[in-house]
């Protein structure tokens, strides 16, 4: 195994890559200056590893040493140890998990490549929500979803939260980011992508109905708005998940993006 470092000054200047990890804006300007994410918890660590994220440090209690044992084997990044106080300290909230890995960022592939031979896909507009993007993600993992592919002002799959939400999926899943919104569309229909924008306008075509075609790109719009009429219009087809009458009747006319997600890839995946 390797040598565990101690660390007992949270200030301790080492520990700079896990600092105030609730702190969204301080960790995406610090995440995207030195391209790392931050893993939590064996399961995840491991799922970073095996999608072959190098690892910078690893920052946990003693006690996680032994369950590790084999990841640390032969590991030259450093691996500090610290106990609960200092790692809260830190990190700003209890680390419940144990551990912690500053992780390094891989190159993200072009839309284009990442949607080579994809045959079912989920195009992502401006989801800002850390945790939906990150449920998001496991649904497309669980339900056969081939690639992601994000608009450029969609949260980063590879946030903290969202990787911790996805329970490591966000590994699983190939994703690219736009560059240009609306080239990067004409370009999926020119792949052979029907694009079939989700909408909970109950006029649209209900989703278990919609021609779907070989090849299927479903667009899903932010938690407050949806999608920009802009997509709407680009879509080639709007569909929809029906709702209950008696929903209706009472005000309840649409499901959060999450559940709408996940209803979603399972009718592309019958499909």
């Amino acid at each position: 195994m390797t040598s565990l470092v101690p660390v007992t000054d949270p200030a301790d200047p080492r520990l700079s890559d896990y600092v105030r990890l609730r702190d969204v804006n301080l960790r995406k300007s610090l995440e995207a200056a030195h391209g790392l994410f931050v893993a939590e918890g064996e399961k995840v660590i491991r799922r970073a590893v095996a999608a072959g994220h190098p690892v910078r440090s690893m920052l946990m209690a003693r006690r996680w040493a032994d369950p590790l044992a084999d990841l640390l084997d032969g590991l030259t990044a450093p691996v500090y140890v610290a106990d609960d106080a200092v790692l809260e300290q830190v990190a700003g909230f209890q680390v419940h998990r144990g551990a912690l890995a500053s992780m390094a960022r891989l190159p993200l592939p072009p839309v284009d490549t990442v949607v080579a031979g994809a045959r079912r896909i989920l195009v992502l507009e401006d989801l800002v929500d850390h945790a939906n993007v990150g449920s998001i993600y496991r649904c497309a993992a669980a339900l056969g979803i081939d690639a992601v592919v994000l608009s450029p002002r969609c949260a980063d799959p590879l946030y903290r939260r969202a990787v911790k939400v996805s329970m490591g999926a966000v590994f699983a899943v190939p994703y690219a980011r736009m560059t240009n919104r609306r080239d990067d569309l004409a370009k999926l229909r020119a792949s052979g992508f029907r694009l079939l924008a989700l909408t909970p306008d109950q006029a649209s075509t209900p989703l278990d109905t919609a021609p779907m075609g070989d090849r299927v790109a479903l667009m899903l719009g932010s938690e407050g708005d949806g999608l920009s009429s802009h997509w709407l219009d680009e879509a080639d087809d709007r569909v929809c998940i029906p709702m209950s009458p008696t929903a209706m009747a009472t005000g309840v006319d649409s499901l959060n993006v999450t559940a709408a997600a996940a209803i979603a890839c399972h009718a592309l995946l019958r499909a």
